[in-house]
């Protein structure tokens, strides 16, 4: 797949420019987010839309990223954004070690996933995901991958995608009951389309009211081993369609949530990053620090040890 040259132009032209206007004003020509309170991004990828390793720690560093979760692809697909699979991510790790960890990742449904899975979680990686393929989520092959994150002690993250990926969510407390000791984070569309209870499941982007009580908010709330990935531009949409509904959702579900970019732009800055939008939104909508401080660290400290 070629990018589109005059696309891509425009946005490095755009990260460059702000980046550097940021760093001019710093000793130095360094980005200084010294005296920023911490955030853990819990869901960000290499190469995500051919962005370099370069550009991608320029990203998070302007977002003000204390350590980045880097999701790496399976060996096909590329999780369909052009991302790159596990020794890209374990190399960029082991460059950046203060500022990068990451998991483990296979496509679900072929053989060779627990062998693969396996090798990289014993050289160091806290996870598996984002597992984001083309399998019903109580398949036979996701218990596979629910077996090995059982056995390792690490959680997994879902891309769930009606239709597509890991379908079925509406089934999936099955699991959750069959691995009470795995810790599973939703992602994606159809889990922040499902905080409606009233949620069309064709509809991938919905807007306007939420119901409260859909499938995603029954899920935290009766299910101590599920929590939520508040990344991309589903989890920023769940966050501005219905402001009133967000504020109450995330003071319930506090102790469940985490922030995830998620997005492949070289800016790092509103409005034209959505892992941006979702901080200043999530401190809007916070009802206390305390909560602003667990959904944008906390949470992702004490999940994942870092």
């Amino acid at each position: 797949m070629t990018p589109n040259a005059s696309h891509l132009s425009r946005r490095d032209f755009l990260g460059s420019s702000a980046l550097l206007l940021l760093a001019a004003s710093m000793p130095g020509g360094a980005v200084d987010t010294g005296n920023l309170e911490p955030i853990i991004d819990i869901h960000q990828h290499t190469n995500y839309g051919f962005r370099t390793n370069e550009q991608l720690i320029a990203h998070q560093r302007a977002l003000g990223v204390a350590r980045t979760v880097l999701q790496p692809a399976g060996r096909i697909y590329g999780l369909e954004a052009s991302c790159r699979g596990n020794q890209s991510v374990f190399d960029l790790a082991k460059e950046h070690p203060k500022e990068f960890v990451f998991f483990a990742n296979e496509v679900a449904d072929i053989e060779e996933a627990r062998e693969e899975i396996e090798a990289c979680l014993k050289r160091g990686a806290i996870g598996i995901g984002e597992q984001k393929f083309r399998v019903e989520c109580d398949s036979k092959y996701f218990e596979r991958i629910a077996e090995i994150a059982r056995e390792f002690d690490v959680p997994i993250l879902m891309h769930f995608q009606h239709g597509t990926y890991n379908t079925g969510i509406e089934r999936f407390h099955k699991i959750l009951e069959k691995y009470p000791g795995v810790n599973f984070i939703g992602h994606a569309q159809t889990w922040w389309g499902n905080i409606d209870k009233n949620l069309d499941q064709t509809v991938l982007y919905p807007k306007g009211p939420v119901t409260p009580g859909g499938i995603t908010d029954r899920l935290l709330s009766d299910y101590p081993n599920m929590y939520g990935d508040h990344s991309a531009g589903s989890g920023l949409n769940a966050l501005t369609r219905d402001e009133e509904h967000a504020r109450g959702f995330l003071q319930r579900h506090q102790d469940k949530l985490m922030f995830g970019s998620d997005c492949d732009d070289h800016v790092g800055f509103a409005p034209l990053c959505s892992g941006a939008d979702s901080i200043i939104m999530i401190k809007r909508l916070s009802a206390t620090k305390e909560i602003e401080r667990k959904l944008l660290y906390g949470n992702a400290k004490k999940m994942f040890g870092i």
